[in-house]
Formats: C-alpha cells, sequence, structure tokens
C-alpha cells in the first residue's frame, strides 16, 4: 500500500508541475515549508512512517522534489540546529557552504557544530530509491532514464507496471521506448493483474529473442524439488519424478531423510562406535569381538543390539524400498497457476526454438565470413602452388608485408577510407614486387626439389618476421578501418555480423570474379593455365613458362599483401601474423583442389564451417577445434587425395 501511494502520487507530479506552469501560479507551499511539517520524520526517517513525508512532498507539486530526493538517500541533507531549517550542504573546512533547498542558491556559511547531517537507513533509501524511479522514467536527461529503466530490471515489482505503460507515450528515444515496452511486458507476465493479463502479456513475449525475456519465462518456469507420500491439493506439477531414471535411489532417499519421512542410514563411525561403547565381558550383541573382522558380523551384532533397545535400528533394503515406494517425488513450479505455467512453457519452447534457428543462421554467417579470409590468404598460394608446384612457407609473410603496408599508409594518410584505397594496391605492389624477387632470386634455382624449396621459403620465412620485429618492433600495430566500417549489422537478438567481416566478404567475391576474369579472359591467364596444363607443349607454343612462372609467383604474392590488408583490418597486424594463416592456407589448397579457383573456394568454405560447427559444440576450445579439424582433413584427403576439385592436365599426372 506505501509503494502503491507513492506511485500514484508521483504520477500526479507532472500534471500538477504543468497545470501551475501554464496558468502561471507557483504551488502554494515550498518545499521548505512541507519539510518542517514532517521536520521529525526528515531527521530519523523510519522505513514504514517514511510514506507519509514522500507522499506530501509528491502532492506539493514542486518541480524539485526528485532532486531532494536524491540528495536526501545519497546522505547529502543537513539540518541547521538553530532553527530546524533543511539545507544542502558542502564542507569547506570549519565551515559548511549551504544551499538553499527550495531556490539551489548560495544560503551562505555556518560552523559545522550547528549542523547536523541526515542519514537514513538502508531501509529508507530503498524507499526512496522505489519513489525516484517514477520521476526518472520521463526524466529529460536519457542518462536518468535509462538508469531508472536499470533498478526497474533489477528490482521488478507489480507496483511498477502502470508508471512505466505511462511513460512509453511520452517516450521519443526508439532505443528505449522498445526496452520501455519490452520491460513492460515482463512486468506483465510476472505481476499481471489477472491471469488473462498474464498470459496475454506472455504470447507476446514469445515472439521476441533477447536473453532477459528468457529469463522471465525461466523464472515463471522456476520449480522447487518435492516429496511427499502423495501431491498436496493444489500444487502446479511440473513433472513427476521416476526412481532410478530420473533421480537416483541414493538421491531420493536423502530428499525423503531431509523431509523426515524416513530414518537416516546409520553411518560406518557412528556403528563401530555404537559396538565399541557396548562390548560386554568380550562380546558384542551375543558375538566375540574376535569375530568382527567382517561387514557382516558387524551389522548382525548392531541388529542385535538394535533389537535390544540398545542403539537405533539400522536401515535395511526392505526400509529402503518401501520408504521410495510409498512416497513421491516430483518438481513444482513456485508459481501457483497453471495456465500461466502452460502459457510461459509454450512461450518458451518457441522462443528457444526460434532461437535455435537463428543461431544455425548466426553460425553460417559466420562460417562464410571464415571462409572468405582464409580464401583470400589462401588464393595467391593456390595459384602459384598449382602452377609452378612450389610449397612456399613464406606465403603467409607476404600476407604480414600486405597489412604493414596499409598501417604506414595510415601513417601518412590520416583519413582511413582514403588510405585504405591507396593501401590495397600500393600493398599488391610491394608483395609482388618481393615476389618476383624471390622467384627470380631463390625459388628458380630450387624447381623439381621440394624439399630444398621448402626449407629455403622457411628460412626466408623466418628471416622476414624478424627484418619485421626490426622495423616496426614487437608490439602489434593498429590498422584502423573506416568509420563506416564499425559496428555490426545486426539483424536480431541472436544474428548479427561485424560490417568489416561483411566488406571482407565483399572483397573476396571481387577477388573472385578478378581472378576468373583474368584466368579465363585475358591473355596472361591463357598462358597460364597451359602451363598449368602442359608446360612442355606450352613451351612448343611460344611460350616462355620462366616468365609465366614468375608472373604467376609474383601475382599469387601480390595477391597475398592484398589479403593482408584485408585481414589487418580486424587482426593484430604483427611479425608473426603471418604464421597464424599459413597453415589454414595450406589446407584450404590441398583440400579443395591444387591449382584451381574453385577447388580453393571449396576448401575455403569446407575448412570455415567445420571450424565454426566444432567452436559451436565446443566455443572454450578453439585449439581443440582446430585439432579436430586437422584430423578431419587428414581423413578427407585419404579418401580424396586430390582435393574436392581435381585439377586436370599435369596436376592430375602428378
Amino acid at each position: 500500500m506505501l509503494r502503491a501511494l507513492i506511485i500514484a502520487l508521483a504520477l500526479c507530479l507532472p500534471v500538477s508541475v504543468a497545470h501551475a506552469q501554464s496558468t502561471g501560479q507557483s504551488p502554494t507551499e515550498d518545499l521548505q515549508t512541507v519539510l518542517q511539517r514532517h521536520a521529525d520524520e526528515v531527521a530519523n526517517p523510519g522505513r514504514r512512517s517514511v510514506g507519509d513525508l514522500i507522499a506530501d512532498l509528491v502532492g506539493s507539486g514542486q518541480p524539485n522534489v526528485a532532486t531532494f530526493l536524491e540528495r536526501w538517500q545519497d546522505k547529502g541533507v543537513y539540518q541547521r540546529s538553530t532553527d530546524g531549517l533543511f539545507f544542502y550542504a558542502k564542507r569547506q573546512g570549519d565551515e559548511y557552504a549551504l544551499t538553499n533547498m527550495t531556490t539551489g542558491e548560495p544560503a551562505g556559511s555556518v560552523p559545522t557544530d550547528i549542523m547536523t547531517e541526515i542519514r537514513p537507513n538502508g531501509g529508507v533509501r530503498r524507499v526512496i530509491g522505489a519513489a525516484l524511479v517514477q520521476f526518472q522514467l520521463s526524466d529529460p536527461d536519457r542518462a536518468r532514464r535509462v538508469a531508472a529503466l536499470d533498478a526497474i530490471s533489477r528490482s521488478p515489482d507489480a507496483d511498477q507496471i502502470e508508471p512505466l505503460r505511462d511513460s512509453i507515450e511520452g517516450e521519443g528515444d526508439p532505443v528505449l521506448r522498445l526496452r520501455k515496452e519490452r520491460l513492460a511486458g515482463h512486468l506483465r507476465a510476472r505481476f499481471g493483474k489477472s491471469t488473462d493479463d498474464r498470459i496475454g502479456a506472455i504470447n507476446e513475449l514469445s515472439s521476441a529473442l533477447d536473453v532477459e525475456t528468457r529469463s522471465v519465462l525461466n523464472l515463471i518456469l522456476t520449480t522447487t524439488s518435492e516429496v511427499a507420500a502423495s501431491v498436496p491439493e493444489g500444487t502446479n506439477v511440473a513433472r513427476i519424478l521416476g526412481v532410478g531414471t530420473d533421480i537416483s535411489e541414493a538421491e531420493a532417499y536423502a530428499r525423503l531423510v531431509s523431509a523426515n519421512l524416513a530414518p537416516a542410514p546409520i553411518p560406518r563411525d557412528a556403528i563401530k562406535a555404537a559396538l565399541t561403547a557396548n562390548i560386554t565381558d568380550g562380546r558384542v550383541g551375543g558375538i566375540p569381538v574376535g569375530q568382527l573382522g567382517s561387514e557382516a558380523s558387524r551389522t548382525a551384532a548392531y541388529d542385535a543390539l538394535a533389537a535390544a533397545g540398545t542403539v537405533p535400528p539400522s536401515v535395511t533394503a526392505e526400509i529402503r524400498r518401501a520408504a521410495l515406494a510409498s512416497n513421491i517425488f516430483y518438481d513444482a513450479y513456485t508459481e501457483k497457476d497453471a495456465a500461466v505455467t502452460d502459457a510461459a512453457r509454450a512461450a518458451l519452447d518457441e522462443v528457444e526454438a526460434r532461437v535455435a534457428r537463428y543461431q544455425i543462421i548466426d553460425i553460417s554467417m559466420d562460417a562464410l565470413s571464415l571462409a572468405s579470409i582464409y580464401f583470400l590468404a589462401a588464393i595467391g598460394l593456390a595459384i602459384t602452388f598449382g602452377v609452378m608446384g612450389v610449397i612456399n612457407m613464406a606465403h603467409g609473410e607476404f600476407i604480414m608485408m600486405g597489412a604493414y603496408t596499409g598501417y604506414v599508409v595510415q601513417l601518412f594518410i590520416p583519413d582511413y577510407t582514403i588510405s585504405l584505397l591507396v593501401a590495397l594496391p600500393l600493398a599488391f605492389a610491394v608483395t609482388f614486387g618481393a615476389g618476383v624477387a624471390m622467384e627470380r632470386l631463390v625459388i628458380r634455382h630450387l624447381y623439381h626439389r621440394p624439399l630444398e624449396t621448402l626449407l629455403a621459403t622457411f628460412g626466408i620465412s623466418i628471416a622476414l618476421q624478424q627484418l619485421a620485429k626490426n622495423i616496426f618492433g614487437t608490439q602489434a600495430r593498429p590498422l584502423t578501418s573506416p568509420g563506416w566500417l564499425d559496428g555490426a549489422w545486426v539483424i536480431n537478438d541472436v544474428v548479427q555480423i561485424a560490417n568489416i567481416r561483411i566488406a571482407i566478404f565483399v572483397l573476396a567475391l571481387i577477388f573472385l570474379g578478378l581472378i576468373l576474369f583474368v584466368l579465363k579472359r585475358t591473355r596472361l591467364g591463357l598462358e597460364v593455365r597451359s602451363v598449368t596444363q602442359n608446360p612442355g607443349m606450352a613451351a612448343s607454343m611460344g611460350i616462355n613458362p620462366d616468365r609465366i612462372n614468375m608472373l604467376t609467383f609474383g601475382l599469387g604474392s601480390g595477391i597475398a599483401g592484398i589479403a593482408g590488408v584485408a585481414i589487418g583490418l580486424y587482426a593484430k597486424v604483427t611479425s608473426e601474423m603471418g604464421s597464424d594463416y599459413i597453415v589454414q592456407s595450406f589446407m584450404t589448397v590441398v583440400v579443395g583442389g591444387v591449382g584451381n579457383v574453385w577447388g580453393t573456394l571449396a576448401g575455403a568454405s569446407l575448412i570455415g564451417g567445420l571450424q565454426k560447427g566444432i567452436e559451436f559444440f565446443n566455443p572454450s576450445n578453439t585449439l581443440a577445434a582446430q585439432t579436430y579439424m586437422i584430423l578431419f582433413i587428414i581423413l578427407f584427403i585419404q579418401f580424396r587425395p586430390k582435393g574436392i576439385v581435381a585439377l586436370k592436365g599435369r596436376a592430375a599426372g602428378d
């Protein structure tokens, strides 16, 4: 009743204040006058009696009541002993600087010994806080409205329903309006005036997906574990538990003991102590002490003592079975209205089913995003490996070089959009040149010698990592994405994806189209495909395989540089970043099919989907997900060694 009175008067405050302002009149009593009428209650408030004071304050129509309640709750109100007036005060040395509570103007300074701080206890502060929430729901300051909603979420109550619903109509912020509507639905579902009102609110919640709504439905469906000889009348039973199926016999009997429905088993230590205490002439219960070495003999001795009434009887298997058979074990809803719990169960089942469907969509989008990253990282390696048969362990370092190129560009061009447009072609040029240099200086001398090529490129990767450390240091460097890539595309509370990942996916599609165009529609692509399928025949037709190998290696390296810029926009840019993608790149190429663009796309999709699928079942251990993924790929290669899309020609012959 106290809270209802406070809330009803709080709702009247905005109306009374607005009326006074529109008529040019001021309220008949100022704040100080009201406080003086309740001076004793202000100075020494009590949780049960403070309601009359707050109701009087709200009914006064003063616009500064909310400020007073806040200061009072925070122990910021003082009383002057000389005249009993109340002030806001701030200590300054040996004096208090006073503030008039009605006008907010300075009211001079007084010695500290004539001021007494008002200190409401915890119960009073909670009552004040409940009254304040009603003011804050319609406060012009958005932060105060958010704080009020947070307070209601933490401590929901039936008295908050009407003030919350009344504040929705005047809410101009669409985000807060949606939150108020949702929170009002939560309160109605839990504290509605009638069963129909609660069921209607619950049915409306069935279309939501947020965690808070699911939490509210779960609160309505909270159960307690009970046991009784028969289910009490009026109990809202959630389910009957089967002993041995839903609940173990040991746990069931322990519940009986806790409910004083069965005798507690006698502990072994108690049996031993009882036998020791009842030794008479070398015997216990008629059994010689020397024969008590077995469990059966000790049990027989104890039962003999129990039959004589010396000790409490032990719990036999027959007693346990009889006690379990004569009682019912069940879970009961704390909510007594079965219609409400039935509606909540149906709503929660529907919500969870929809959440599960959207989780599949969310995982699929994450897998697609990861596949696009793996595709960008591996497509260059697929081209060089497929055409030249070179195992380039330094491919990851070309990704790292591209990322650092983007970082350096941002040092000179602070506009992140322009710097990104400059960094992409520049990263291609830098890594293309590095790839050509590497092919001319090292790779060309090691053709058809895979082991030496692997060792040489591995050594180059280590050298490039150390060079990057010497130039840029060991700390991660920022590669900042443009502002229009910030945030995420939020479909609902379950499905969302970062804008930067969408951009990487689009970039992967663009590169897929460009590479297919180059390979299918240009002379360079024709020559590359010719050398890939049959280098001897290509050479006899006037194509220089050595030149094609050089350009192909440079092209693959350049694409890796562009991938580095894209990956660096959301991942850390360090000298070791290439090592994080070299293994996945090789797996993508091998699984998809060496030297085939469509195969690389298929391999990236398979690995990305597989990794996200495994992480879904074991989200706390990504290392385990990668381990299972590698094991799967090893088994996959055993059955399809040429990959998903096998390449014809030279690769087929190899």
